[in-house]
């Protein structure tokens, strides 16, 4: 028995006792080296999550087999997407509750476990989500590569052994490996029983460019190593910590310092990377100081770059404050008085109270102008600032892909793109749509469908923002207008075929169905036609047009795809008959041996099927059945299709199954299985030709969207001198003067009273900017750039930077670094910017390094990977094998 089937010898327990199963597991299984975890989608977990915590066995959540599809590249290779997030795209299981989920609900046929190790690195554990993947040759022959995933926990013998069985090597033959590194040495692997982590020399030996260093992902602290990767390629402040500068001026007494332990905790990460002697460096001193001195960072929870660079920046200004004892200062007026003369006395003032490394590099000064709507009074200001958060300009549109599926049964559904207001609900959706199919959007209902049934039935006054960019939405097409549906019941159709296996899952012991292609939502009268309890199997007697008829005969229920929802309207099953059964038998047949497959047919017919004569037994319909076999079956189920309903039980739905039995049975119905599987396919509407074009916007945009005039909220009015109450006045924020390091960060997150989301567009930000509203125009350059992948909720945060020394790009994903090239960098993950000053820029002192001949658009090769404890080797490392 396989993994791929269902597996378990006794029913499932109840749902209340699979909850606690599971989430005992979760909750007290810990890591150990060596155990095997396992990778689940996290759609599929969330929705068995909601089946058991408030469904039944019959709920519509049901999640069916686990499939974790949308985490492959491709279904050919099963290959995992690059840069999977753990809690927004997977979520890891141990093997124990694995092995009870893979039980009660089976696996997709074909895909694999997802099994990974918990390895031992320096100072955690954690599950080895990406193995390392390494090129293997034999002799040294490069035109014969394969390509070989190892966990980090495997020793070099293990490689050894794959290597011999992947080049047909004789047992017994004696061999020889060695590492081809990128800059074309080699190195003997002497000791067969290391790991692969520790495949060479130790890092105490290790030799590498200073500041091209990883950092450890201690849980989730991806956000912090980010923002500390950006600030460590930012020449001036990496250079005042490594002259030890810091030394003659940490401020103990400050009590709004930290008492120099952020500065020291912080100098101290940055002496480890710098010294070039470490691959990655464990901050795990500097991430208690942060927890101990900002409880929002406490703990092991994602959190924001910017965030913590600001609490950083800060901290650090306070615990190198040069100044001791701060004194009052009282503001002037302007009285008149010129810009230039306030902006100066204002920049006196603020560094009487502050001045610190931090100040020296990274402020600058704000001119806001407020002015009253009354008196038309105008207040000019001039303030300090430390880096810009600047808005990105917001659409007021959505781009959406949905498939419309239409009442014409040889219509297959047509994929269509359409726009609509951002704020708009699920009745824009169907108006747009309405303009490209010429359907009335009354005669139109829009379904999220997951796993082959209805994840969700949307109402018309529903917010478009429930719908997310990822989810598979379906608009069916109905036969009744609004003011006539209240007289019809909403019934969802399943495709589904017979399996092989016994569906435990089911709660019952009786052959397993599985659901395929997209099922079917269809709109019929709550008093049907006498006529549909009659209506019959096409006999399997090998003719295609006979079961084109059977199609035919069931046009109503064969015209569209679709799937369950809690929201389908309860279908009366006393209205549909299941015809599992076969028409009146025909003549006696001599009687035979019967099955135990056939037995649960005959079990499964009288339980569905309505009473048969009292002289029809059921061997004599199974011996009709012998020569006259149903290509398919028409049952009443239940809202998610998994459990057939019996007469008069109330089922929600009905299912269309296709019986593949034998070899026989499947070359007679695959006219059938063709004939249904056509609706998998799918056509493109017009709109689909058109090049989807991704938001693009350019940096200067944003900033002169932060220069706007704008007007105060209710909420933080001005207090105006002159009228002498608080005015809702308008506000206009200039850049007076820039500091030496500048520091944007694009305000990717949108938080309204209405609505929360993250903006994806491009943001065209140059590598050589010039600020030219000032005299002449400051000019910097790019050294650092901290980015964001994924969503609102969770996500995963990187860094592009540019090392001072040797002036070479490096991408940095916590303890892996590779070589970046200038035409990587501008991405919609951007989220944090760094610019450098020009006139304070210095040259390089060292050659660039010869980076990979790899594509530029791809990262090059992995450089800290060798002996990283958290990073796989790199793609251009290779390991070959001689043999005598």
């Amino acid at each position: 028995m396989t993994a791929n089937s269902r597996c378990s010898a006794a029913e499932p327990p109840g749902l209340e006792t699979q909850r606690r199963e599971i989430e005992s597991l979760l909750r007290e299984c810990e890591l150990r080296a060596g155990d095997s975890w396992y990778v689940m989608e996290r759609r599929w977990f969330e929705q068995w999550k909601e089946f058991v915590e408030n469904g039944d066995q019959n709920s519509s959540s049901f999640p069916g087999q686990i499939d974790n599809s949308e985490l492959f590249e491709d279904l050919d290779s099963y290959h995992l997407k690059e840069r999977l997030v753990e809690n927004e795209d997977f979520v890891l299981v141990p093997a124990e509750a694995w092995h009870k989920l893979l039980a009660w609900y089976g696996i997709v046929d074909g895909q694999p476990p997802l099994e990974r190790k918990v390895v031992d690195l320096p100072s955690t554990l954690k599950v080895e989500v990406y193995p390392v993947e390494i090129f293997l040759c034999l002799h040294s022959n490069m035109e014969n590569v394969i390509t070989a995933q190892f966990s980090r926990a495997d020793t070099i013998q293990s490689i050894q052994r794959a290597m011999c069985q992947g080049f047909s090597v004789p047992p017994g033959s004696e061999c020889r490996l060695w590492m081809k590194s990128s800059d074309s040495s080699c190195e003997r692997l002497r000791n067969v029983h290391m790991s692969v982590r520790n495949s060479v020399e130790d890092q105490d030996s290790y030799r590498g460019q200073p500041g091209v260093c990883g950092l450890t992902n201690l849980g989730n602290t991806c956000f912090m190593n980010s923002a500390l990767q950006c600030l460590s390629n930012t020449p001036p402040l990496t250079e005042y910590f490594l002259r030890s500068s810091y030394l003659e001026e940490l401020n103990f007494t400050n009590p709004l310092g930290m008492k120099g332990e952020i500065a020291e905790a912080y100098a101290d990460v940055i002496k480890q990377m710098w010294s070039g002697r470490h691959y990655s460096v464990v901050p795990r001193v500097f991430k208690t100081k942060v927890g101990h001195f900002a409880s929002q960072f406490l703990g092991y929870q994602q959190h924001d770059s910017q965030e913590l660079l600001s609490f950083l920046l800060d901290g650090l200004h306070e615990d190198l404050n040069r100044v001791k004892n701060k004194e009052y200062i009282e503001l002037r007026d302007a009285e008149g008085r010129p810009d230039q003369v306030m902006a100066e006395e204002a920049w006196r003032n603020h560094r009487r109270r502050n001045d610190s490394v931090i100040v020296d590099t990274f402020h600058g000064l704000f001119k806001s102008t407020l002015v009253c709507p009354e008196c038309h009074k105008v207040s000019v200001t001039f303030d300090p600032f430390c880096y810009l958060s600047v808005p990105l300009p917001v659409s007021k549109e959505r781009v959406m892909e949905v498939f419309f599926v239409s009442l014409d049964p040889y219509a297959k559904p047509v994929q269509h793109r359409v726009v609509v207001p951002k704020a708009g609900k699920v009745s824009d959706l169907c108006s747009a749509l309405s303009e490209m199919t010429n359907v009335p959007p009354s005669q139109m209902v829009v379904a999220d469908v997951f796993n082959h049934r209805f994840y969700k039935i949307y109402n018309a006054d529903e917010s478009l923002s429930c719908i997310l960019d990822r989810d598979d939405i379906f608009v069916y097409e109905l036969s009744v207008q609004k003011e006539e549906q209240e007289e019809h019941v909403l019934l969802a159709l399943y495709l589904r075929e017979r399996s092989h296996y016994r569906d435990y899952g089911s709660g019952s012991s009786s052959y397993g169905t599985s659901l395929f292609g997209h099922p079917l939502l269809l709109s019929v009268p709550r008093k049907p036609h006498a006529d549909l309890n009659h209506t019959q199997p096409s006999q399997d007697h090998g003719d295609t047009e006979t079961t084109s008829r059977s199609l035919d005969q069931t046009e109503p229920l064969g015209g569209a795809n679709a799937n369950c929802t809690d929201n389908v309207n309860p279908l009366d099953s006393s209205r549909v008959t299941d015809t599992s059964s076969g028409p009146a038998a025909e003549q006696t047949q001599q009687p035979c041996e019967t099955t135990e497959e056939e037995n649960e047919e005959d079990k499964q017919e009288e339980a569905c099927s309505p009473s048969p004569p009292a002289n029809e037994q059921p061997a004599k319909r199974r011996a009709c059945r012998k020569r006259r076999k149903t290509l398919f079956t028409i049952q009443a189920v239940n809202s998610n299709g998994t459990t057939e309903r019996g007469v008069g039980e109330g089922g929600s739905a009905v299912s269309f199954s296709c019986k593949c039995d034998t070899h026989t049975q499947q070359r007679n119905n695959s006219t059938v299985v063709n004939q249904v599987s056509r609706q998998e396919k799918y056509m493109k509407h017009s709109s689909m030709e058109v090049p989807q074009q991704q938001t693009t916007v350019q940096l200067q945009e944003c900033i002169e969207l932060f220069t706007t005039v704008e007007t105060l909220e209710e909420e933080n009015p001005w207090y105006c001198p002159v009228c002498k109450k608080h005015q809702l006045a308008t506000k206009k924020l200039d850049l007076w003067s820039l500091p030496e390091v500048l520091i944007i960060h694009l305000k990717r997150f949108s938080y309204t009273k209405f609505t929360r989301e993250k903006l994806d567009s491009i943001v065209e930000f140059p590598l050589r900017y010039a600020h030219s509203r000032e005299e002449p125009p400051s000019r910097y350059d790019l050294i650092a750039v901290s980015n964001h992948y994924g969503g609102l909720r969770d996500g995963h945060y990187t860094s592009y930077a540019r090392n001072k020394d040797n002036g070479q790009w490096y991408y940095f994903d916590d303890s892996k670094v590779t070589y970046a090239s200038e035409d990587q960098i501008v991405t919609n993950a951007a989220y944090v910017l760094f610019y450098h000053r020009q006139d304070k820029l210095r040259k390089p002192t060292l050659p660039s390094p010869i980076t990979s001949p790899a594509s530029s658009t791809e990262p090059a090769s992995d450089i800290t990977s060798c002996n990283d404890d958290d990073a796989e080797l790199g793609a251009t490392s290779y390991l070959t094998m001689e043999t005598d």
